[in-house]
């Protein structure tokens, strides 16, 4: 039998730290014993343990140890970061470090530095003489660049929970559809003045059924007042929000009466053909040929967008990004200072933008579908706050309240 001593310090009970470590220990197969446990006596105070992990192997503990490395588990004794140099562009060395998207520092010379740019399922790259570490997707790993491999020297600090009451506490939010949406409403609400005080970014992140649905005026609302600063969406919702401008049809249905419109199923190819023969959505803009939507308020708010393109897009548009690793790129580019990302009715994209998000920046993923709100979750996106309802009904309800606290400020 091979043993290693481990501890955990913090809010590791409430938290439901420490329960998911005694979990995985027993999943795994191995055993443990607690040497150690300080209970912090209030609620500021943190607790410590140190465990004693037992598996049947070397190979066997190691495939613990690895795992309990995600929980923010530590290995008493200082062990010396081990990396070596990629051997071409894009090929990582044997035995690679994948990260998580918590808080990570590794130890170099004595120091512990933080990892930047953290992300999910991504590498480590270090710079020894600058005392520098950042995280990268293995596209942009290049021959040369010293990759963190193994898991010594590393140290992961994942979220604790709150000391106060917060619907977005890490792994606590849920999915259900009986939440009291007005009182979610409200406390989004408060979160989006609270992030726009501190200096702080919104990111929305939209698929066409904000503007199938009618809510397209309220995201262009919340983007011309300034409360989203970033849009991330496909061709899809540029394609018919310009639709919708020209049309006023969406997929060809009126939207207004929620009929077809005589000829409607072609109204998106000609809203991107007017979008071709203008050059781009910004020049359809400048002609004066839309003055509304939710891309007219980007333009006019000189308000960064990304949109991402995918094989069923027809055109597509002149702004959208057709290679996935350059759309990637952009899209990390654009997630500075972002601290709140707005998740409206778009599966693909919500999944892929929450694989890009560290776990500190709060997540809300409204869907009609349950299951896009649980797969969020499911793929590592545990921050994300899951509201299954109606975009529809959803946005413009956010809309009219950031729009009342906004006039209620200038009153006061």
């Amino acid at each position: 039998m091979e043993v290693k001593e481990i501890e955990l310090k913090g809010h590791i009970i409430d938290s439901f730290i420490l329960p998911k470590v005694f979990d995985t220990i027993m999943d795994l197969g191995g055993e443990f014993e607690v040497l150690q446990f300080e209970i912090g006596k209030h609620k500021t105070d943190p607790s410590y343990t140190r465990i004693l992990v037992k598996g049947k192997n070397r190979k066997h503990l190691d495939q613990i140890l690895g795992e309990l490395h995600k929980t923010g588990a530590a290995i008493p004794e200082v062990e010396q970061l081990e990396a070596q140099t990629a051997p071409a562009d894009k090929v990582l060395p044997d035995n690679f470090y994948s990260t998580t998207n918590h808080p990570t520092y590794v130890l170099l010379d004595e120091e512990w530095v933080e990892v930047q740019g953290m992300e999910m399922d991504k590498t480590i790259v270090v710079d020894r003489t600058n005392k520098t570490a950042y995280c990268k997707p293995i596209s942009e790993i290049r021959a040369g660049d010293l990759v963190v491999v193994g898991k010594k020297g590393i140290r992961v600090e994942p979220p604790e929970r709150p000391r106060s009451y917060s619907v977005f506490e890490f792994m606590r939010s849920g999915v259900s559809s009986e939440k009291p949406t007005q009182s979610l409403v409200a406390q989004i609400v408060k979160e989006i003045a609270d992030v726009k005080a501190r200096g702080k970014k919104v990111l929305a992140v939209s698929g066409p059924a904000v503007v199938h649905t009618g809510a397209s005026e309220a995201l262009a609302a919340m983007i011309r007042e300034g409360f989203v600063d970033v849009l991330f969406a496909g061709n899809a919702l540029a394609v018919h929000d310009v639709e919708s401008q020209l049309y006023g049809t969406s997929l060809g249905l009126n939207l207004k009466t929620g009929r077809p419109a005589e000829g409607g199923h072609r109204h998106h190819l000609y809203a991107i053909n007017e979008v071709l023969k203008a050059g781009s959505i910004r020049k359809l803009v400048e002609e004066g040929k839309i003055k509304k939507g939710i891309m007219y308020e980007c333009i006019q708010k000189n308000s960064p967008f990304v949109l991402a393109g995918s094989i069923r897009d027809d055109g597509p548009l002149p702004e959208v990004i057709t290679d996935a690793v350059k759309a990637q790129r952009e899209m990390r580019a654009n997630l500075k200072d972002v601290e709140l990302v707005l998740m409206f009715s778009t599966m693909l994209h919500s999944i892929a933008v929450g694989n890009m998000l560290p776990s500190h920046v709060k997540t809300v993923c409204v869907d009609i579908n349950p299951a896009t709100v649980t797969k969020l979750g499911d793929r590592g996106t545990a921050q994300a706050l899951g509201i299954v309802t109606d975009v529809g009904i959803f946005l413009p309800m956010l809309s009219k309240e950031l729009l009342k606290l906004k006039k209620d400020a200038a009153v006061v």
